[in-house]
């Protein structure tokens, strides 16, 4: 073991406390426990391809090795970024010496396989269907979207979840025993690490090997949460604006808006904020709530909403933050509506399969004497010449059409009132005479 002010070098933490064996892994008990499918594969004796899908800093790339390491087989490992369709070829030919050489049989790891194009992942596929090779692939993106069907139906799937806090302070503990005697950490320290490491393994190990450092540097051992604050990088929380974590969370922003509870989207609105969410997309999705999920319910949520995202357009970050927070509590606590949105569905799919019918003779315009004269608004009653405004049993669908009653309002809000209206006005069509 090292001492902490060792000048030889060191290995980084994370491949320094790398598991050896299986019974080392923290985490993934869902997967790893006795009795679950990954313990029952190890357990099995027979190895097969798999696809490891998690968040980063889970475990993907040791439970590849490991997988190889369990199975005595040659371990050769890709990265999607920098490999290509030779890389691959010539990793098949290394597997092909290997089994011709000492009859050892090949498993090949893909880091980052949805960075592999169709063709890139195609190459791989005669390859796994010959069993030369049993192919590992890990992603943090869901392979449902990024992983063709050919080579997915080939492979299990596994879902790996971020690290709890309890299992991030087990590996800060056995880091500390392990690689860092001579440190102390505060409990409000240990805290602010495990809070900055977001379920990321690996981050917690950087953040404890900063530590390291910037005490060596300092000349002290005992670490407090200002030390944290004021020697170390500390990022954002975990987010990835183009994957699955950015669309889950969006999606969990626009649920729980629909669902009334201010608390939860305000909750997913920072979240989004803080991991560097582009607040100017937020402001389009709220804009877009408001017209889906409230509609015509609480009409002033709409322009709450525009006058939100202006408000963020003409102040920035951070001020302008504030007007999409009270935006998203409006819209929580509004009225709720999908009439609009669903009554808008069913015409656009009615007219997206439905034949072009003509505009009503008494509908068109007429500029023309030949218009006038082929009885072009021949007939038609001006709404406001008529009792009430309303013209009663007038139509004004196409000929042969049967009234489709799209909209339904809700009882809720505005559209009880609006409910009313159209239920008076279709008694005036039925006294009028209107079938």
């Amino acid at each position: 073991m090292q001492d902490l002010f060792a000048t030889e070098p060191q290995k980084p933490l994370a491949e320094a406390l790398r598991p050896a064996r299986l019974s080392d892994v923290i985490g993934q008990s869902h997967l790893l426990g006795p009795g679950k499918p990954l313990r029952l594969a190890f357990d099995s004796g027979h190895p097969h391809s798999m696809i490891l899908w998690g968040p980063p800093g889970v475990g993907k790339t040791t439970l590849a090795r490991l997988t190889a390491q369990a199975f005595d087989c040659e371990f050769i490992a890709l990265s999607a970024v920098l490999s290509g369709v030779k890389d691959i070829r010539e990793s098949m030919d290394q597997a092909q010496r290997t089994l011709n050489r000492n009859g050892r049989h090949t498993l090949l790891f893909v880091d980052e396989i949805h960075r592999f194009n169709k063709s890139q992942q195609d190459a791989l596929l005669p390859f796994v269907e010959s069993g030369l090779v049993t192919f590992i692939g890990a992603t943090t993106e869901n392979p449902s979207f990024e992983v063709n069907s050919a080579l997915l139906s080939r492979a299990q799937v596994y879902v790996l979840k971020s690290l709890s806090e309890a299992e991030l302070k087990q590996l800060l503990t056995r880091a500390r025993e392990m690689a860092l005697p001579g440190l102390e950490f505060e409990e409000l320290a240990i805290d602010t690490l495990v809070g900055y490491a977001d379920g990321d393994a690996r981050r917690l190990l950087n953040l404890l090997e900063q530590c390291r450092t910037a005490a060596h540097a300092s000349q002290q051992n005992h670490i407090d949460a200002a030390f944290i604050e004021n020697a170390l990088t500390l990022n954002a929380r975990r987010f990835d604006k183009g994957g699955d974590n950015f669309y889950d969370q969006i999606s969990a922003l626009h649920k729980s808006v629909r669902g009334s509870n201010p608390d939860a989207a305000l909750y997913w609105l920072c979240r989004m904020l803080d991991g560097g969410a582009d607040a100017r997309y937020l402001s389009r999705r709220i804009v877009r709530m408001a017209w889906e999920d409230i509609g015509l319910a609480d009409p002033r949520a709409m322009q709450i909403a525009n006058d939100a995202a202006t408000t963020y357009e003409r102040l920035g970050s951070p001020e302008g933050e504030l007007a999409l927070a009270q935006a998203v509590i409006y819209l929580a606590a509004a009225a709720k509506s999908n009439a609009g949105y669903n009554a808008y569905n069913q015409a656009r799919a009615f007219v997206k399969q439905d034949v072009s019918r003509e505009v009503p003779v008494h509908l068109r315009n007429a500029p023309t004497r030949l218009m006038k004269e082929l009885g072009y608004g021949h007939e038609y009653r001006y709404a406001h010449d008529e009792p009430n405004a309303y013209a009663a049993g007038e139509t004004y669908l196409p000929d042969g059409m049967d009234d489709p009653h799209w909209y339904q309002p809700v009882p809720r809000g505005l559209e009880i009132k609006i409910g009313e209206k159209l239920t008076l006005l279709k008694q005036w069509d039925e006294d009028a005479g209107k079938q």
